[in-house]
């Protein structure tokens, strides 16, 4: 497998929510209001370079994206670190806009990063608009997307080599 494609989605998926699939125990469709009523919101005050409006100061409010995904149940080995940085999550919003992020990036024993899917925007909800993918650490807004509807969760396999057992 030379290369990742997060999987078209089949199935409806109401405004404002999204799916979690793929190589999960338990796939799931959540609300901005299930991940306001089901995780303990984080804030995240951030400053970002856009390539057509120059600097670009928001504060979100949201679930950090490592609990919200863990609760899936991935299909890896928790005790085993190698395993779980092989894992990738493609996340796509309405506009077609995706980003892919590394579990590593978001685990605690690796890069343990903030990541959020906020349900807040300054001070808006996004109970319409859908949540938003919020990277704090990224000096540009590439990765932020906007009306979050699906996150897919995989292993990424070297080209060439056999699926791990």
């Amino acid at each position: 497998m030379s290369s990742i494609a997060m999987p078209p989605r089949t199935d409806a998926v109401g405004t404002g929510s999204f799916t979690v699939h793929g190589e999960v125990a338990r796939p799931v469709t959540l609300s901005v209001a299930d991940l306001r009523r089901g995780w303990r919101q984080h804030e995240a005050r951030v400053t970002f370079n856009c390539a057509k409006n120059g600097p670009q100061h928001h504060t979100f409010h949201g679930a950090l994206l490592r609990e919200v995904v863990s609760t899936t149940a991935p299909c890896f080995d928790p005790s085993r670190r190698k395993e779980r940085s092989r894992f990738l999550l493609a996340v796509g919003g309405g506009d077609g806009h995706h980003a892919v992020l590394s579990w590593a990036e978001l685990d605690a024993d690796f890069g343990d990063s903030p990541v959020l899917l906020a349900t807040r925007l300054d001070e808006a909800d996004l109970d319409e608009a859908g949540c938003q993918l919020v990277v704090p650490t990224d000096h540009c807004g590439a990765r932020y997307i906007s009306a979050v509807t699906s996150i897919w969760i995989g292993a990424c396999r070297a080209p060439d080599s056999p699926p791990a057992r």
